[in-house]
Formats: C-alpha cells, sequence, structure tokens
C-alpha cells in the first residue's frame, strides 16, 4: 500500500507566494518532510552528511508531453541505490511514485526534469557515526532542461577527451547513482579550455568511460559500442540497447579505446536530460564527416516515438 502523503489542501496559494531569494531558483516544486512548496524554499541543513560528505543518492526521470518516460526503472536504480548505501526512507515504491507525479502535477510543467533523493541526514549529536544519522528524503520537479541545446542537437556536440580519471568501481560502485563528480567537473573544465561543450573523462585503465551526466555510444560499421567498466548504467543507456534490439542493430557494452571513439562512423551520448544526442566534433577533429550519422538518427527519432508508448511512458495525473 502507497505510504505517500496525499496533496495538502489549499497548497496552490502558498505556491503563488514567492519567496523572495538573493538566488534565481528554476519555477517548480519540492517535496520536503511531507510537504509540498516551491523549490527556491527546498532548504537541507548544513550539517546534513550529503552537503559535508556527499553522502546521498538520487535518481532523475524526465516527463515530456505529460508522460513520464520508463519511471518504473529509474525507480527500481533508485531503491537499489538507497540498500547498498543503507538508506531507509519512509515510502515504498509507489509511494515515491506519488510524489513524484504530485510534484509535477502542482507545477504544471508538461516537460520536466524529476528527482527523487535520500541523503544520509544529519545527527542530532554531531555524530561521525552515519548510523547516527536521520536519513532524508526529498523531491523536486522544474523545467526539463538538456545536455544539449537544440543548436547542439542540429549540428551535433564538440567533445574534448580529459585526461582526468574516472572514480574507480572498486572505490564507488558505479550502479549507485551518486554526487561524486569533482572528476566530471574537472574534466567540464578541460573541455571548456579547449573550446568543446563538454567532456568525456577515462577510466582507470585508460579507455574512455562517461561524461557529466551522460553515457557515450560509438558506431562503427553498423555495430553500437558503449563503455563497459566504471560508468553508471544509464536508464537512457539501457533504452539504446532496448532500441536496438528492436531495429535489429547489434549492440554492446565493452571496452571503447579513445582511438576507436575518434574513429569511429558515429558517436553519440545518452542521458536523461536529453535522451540522445550526437557527437560530431572530438578533440577538434570531426567525427567521419562530421555530420550528424544515419544510425544516430535513427535512434534519436525512435526513442521520442516511444514516449507516447505506454510500456515505455505513463501519464501524469495532473
Amino acid at each position: 500500500m502507497s505510504q505517500a502523503a496525499s496533496k495538502p489542501a489549499g497548497l496552490l496559494p502558498v505556491l503563488s507566494d514567492r519567496h523572495v531569494d538573493p538566488h534565481a531558483y528554476p519555477d517548480g516544486v519540492a517535496h520536503l518532510d511531507g510537504q509540498y512548496l516551491p523549490t527556491s524554499q527546498a532548504k537541507v541543513s548544513v550539517l546534513d552528511w550529503g552537503f559535508l560528505h556527499s553522502d546521498a543518492t538520487y535518481d532523475t526521470v524526465h516527463v515530456w508531453d505529460g508522460r513520464f518516460f520508463r519511471l518504473d526503472l529509474h525507480l527500481e536504480r533508485f531503491f537499489g541505490g538507497l540498500e547498498k548505501l543503507r538508506m531507509t526512507i519512509p515510502f515504498d515504491r509507489d509511494g515515491v511514485a506519488e510524489i513524484l507525479h504530485n510534484c509535477v502535477a502542482l507545477s504544471g510543467h508538461r516537460a520536466a526534469y524529476v528527482e527523487m533523493l535520500c541523503t544520509r541526514g544529519a545527527s542530532p549529536t554531531f555524530s561521525r557515526d552515519p548510523r547516527q544519522a536521520i536519513n532524508r528524503f526529498m523531491a523536486f520537479a522544474v523545467p526539463f532542461g538538456s545536455v544539449a541545446n537544440a543548436e547542439q542537437l542540429r549540428r551535433g556536440l564538440h567533445v574534448a577527451i580529459s585526461d582526468k580519471v574516472r572514480i574507480p568501481p572498486a572505490s564507488i560502485d558505479p550502479s549507485i547513482k551518486n554526487y561524486h563528480w569533482l572528476d566530471l567537473v574537472r574534466g567540464l573544465y578541460d573541455a571548456y579550455d579547449r573550446g568543446a561543450d563538454t567532456a568525456l573523462i577515462l577510466d582507470f585503465n585508460g579507455n574512455v568511460a562517461e561524461g557529466p551526466g551522460f553515457n557515450v555510444f560509438c558506431v562503427k560499421a553498423g555495430k553500437l559500442s558503449t563503455p563497459a567498466v566504471g560508468v553508471l548504467p544509464g536508464i537512457t543507456r539501457r533504452t539504446v540497447f532496448d532500441l536496438c534490439a528492436e531495429a535489429g542493430l547489434p549492440a554492446v557494452a565493452a571496452d571503447v579505446g579513445v582511438a576507436a571513439l575518434k574513429t569511429a562512423d558515429e558517436v553519440f551520448i545518452t542521458s536523461t536530460a536529453g535522451g540522445i544526442m550526437p557527437v560530431t566534433v572530438i578533440d577538434g577533429a570531426p567525427v567521419a564527416d562530421g555530420k550528424v550519422g544515419a544510425i544516430t538518427e535513427r535512434l534519436m527519432r525512435l526513442y521520442w516515438q516511444k514516449h507516447e508508448d505506454p510500456a515505455w511512458s505513463s501519464a501524469v495525473r495532473y
């Protein structure tokens, strides 16, 4: 039985009363401590281990044209992360799903970026024992934002490969979605310094790993490959495998070397924040002819078509 809180009476007047804040926040609705409130009013203590130690797990799902896309898979990964980190929340999967639906419905967004997260929380005595911390669940829905803007989707992203190394899986299990992004952020600055849009960083063996918030695929002679080691097994990455299975395209998870990526026929990245996005330049050199490839275009088209399929998506209860 769902344990999610029902929509509180009298919420809408609260939502329309904007809180004056020196910082700009996206318009949206958050759920925190059993309440729905504007995102600008959702606060976390400076003593929370999520802030102090990046001790947290989260997952993101998007809403497109009023429908969640593959929400069940995102919930499965989120609860898997909670179990591996020994965190507990007072909601089951149906309860969390209801909270996410409420956040989107109350925000009114037809296209939304939706996040569920749990921090280790804070200890009443500021203990250094994580078992003493009270885990804290929260969620929010804000307008949908993509890794790539409209122009980048049309021409393809320009990517630089940084020499920064992704945190190895022996240290942090990559299947637990987390906020350990310093390696990725350093890679981003390497890319910006070289005039690129975004970055890819390496795994501990010197092969290509992933980028900030996305996986990468390359296509060679009609066969797709994506890095297998030390990367988050993204839901959009999994969706590409599912689409390839339906379309009869061979796809494997394997080591992807830097040279292999640069000599590919096509390259694209995948993320909940943007879906399937083409890459046409790597380290200043064009990928093949420098144009968005036919297989990439085909998968992009199939990906967005699936958003209307009830087997892959679910309507928001506005």
